[in-house]
């Protein structure tokens, strides 16, 4: 259970004491967490990222991208991402006019945060359960030195922002998928996941593509992508890449899939992203991907279309190019 065990000892105990009126903004949570410890209906959540934010808009709470306004509590859900951690914690105590809670898995680095979090702030003992940490902070604390800084500029001329994927430099992946892509990718060109919108410039490089569509659930990446694809060709939809339909078929679909959800391997991830693939794809449309050497996804390619190649790679990395998709749902 995690965070909601953590959550329930620190209120039953007294740790962490709520206001009785006010609305709580709820931080990043991840699909599946329960709040129920919470008071339903003055939970804000807010997360950026579109399949969490599906989740528990469905469960009946009130969502946002952003906070808006002023909260009477927060609680802080820990990324994985150490600079969007930090980023986090000083937006929540810059919105809140009560107590911050900051939760998080050891493997998410809760110890590390919480020791920087005292040499800032007067922070009540934490609470250890369930391979976790939970505490919390009052009004006043200086974290200014944690405010995000914003997007910035990297080689190339493209902009990212703290916490999303390849924050720091072009993928390598990415980068050998980009040089591997052919001359004619057709006019229609779907981008499953593309993040802050490497590998739809280097689509778009093409003067034949009247029309990329760039998928991505991060809408911090999609953010940076807005200002990486000023073509007009460029489409782009904040959304989850498996659950999401062109409206026609696409000639070729380019991607480099997750294959993690938070610390934890997952190829499930992977294997449905080339399943959503091959239902955008027309009858000879084809799929360009990337993927680290070691994962298994050939058999799943095999799958979902006729024609599967390595066509090239190195130690690290392997692009797969699958065409002729088989199976597709009507």
């Amino acid at each position: 259970m995690g965070l909601a065990d953590r959550l329930t000892l620190a209120l039953d105990s007294g740790h962490v004491v709520l206001p009785e009126t006010g609305r709580i903004a709820v931080f990043a949570p991840r699909a599946g967490v329960d709040l129920s410890a919470l008071p339903r209906a003055g939970v804000q959540v807010i997360t950026g990222f579109a399949p969490d934010f599906r989740h528990f808009s469905a469960e009946g709470y009130d969502c946002a991208i952003a906070p808006s306004g002023r909260y009477a509590a927060a609680l802080v859900c820990l990324p994985r991402a150490k600079a969007l951690a930090h980023a986090l914690i000083a937006q929540a105590a810059g919105v809140s006019d009560g107590p911050v809670i900051v939760d998080g898995d050891k493997t998410d680095g809760i110890e590390s945060v919480l020791r920087a979090l005292r040499a800032r702030a007067e922070t009540g003992l934490p609470l250890s359960k369930a391979h976790g940490k939970i505490c919390t902070f009052g009004p006043g604390a200086d974290l200014s030195d944690w405010q995000s800084p914003g997007p910035r500029e990297i080689e190339g001329g493209f902009v990212t922002a703290p916490g999303v994927f390849s924050a720091d430099g072009i993928d390598p992946g990415s980068r050998l998928l980009g040089d591997t892509l052919p001359a004619s990718l057709g006019a229609h060109v779907i981008d499953l996941g593309g993040g802050w919108g490497y590998l739809s410039a280097r689509a778009l490089e093409r003067d034949s593509i009247t029309r990329l569509d760039l998928v991505e659930a991060d809408h911090a990446a999609l953010d940076c992508a807005r200002r990486n694809l000023p073509d007009p060709r460029a489409h782009l939809h904040w959304a989850d890449a498996t659950g999401w339909r062109p409206e026609t078929r696409a000639d070729s679909v380019i991607m480099n899939p997750p294959f993690h959800t938070g610390r934890t391997a997952d190829t499930d991830l992977g294997r449905a992203f080339i399943a959503a693939a091959a239902d955008m794809l027309k009858p000879a449309g084809a799929l360009w991907l990337v993927s680290n050497r070691h994962l298994p996804y050939e058999s799943t390619l095999a799958e979902r279309f006729k024609r599967v190649t390595e066509a090239a790679g190195d130690v690290r990395f392997k692009i797969l190019h699958a065409s002729h998709p088989s199976r597709q749902r009507p």
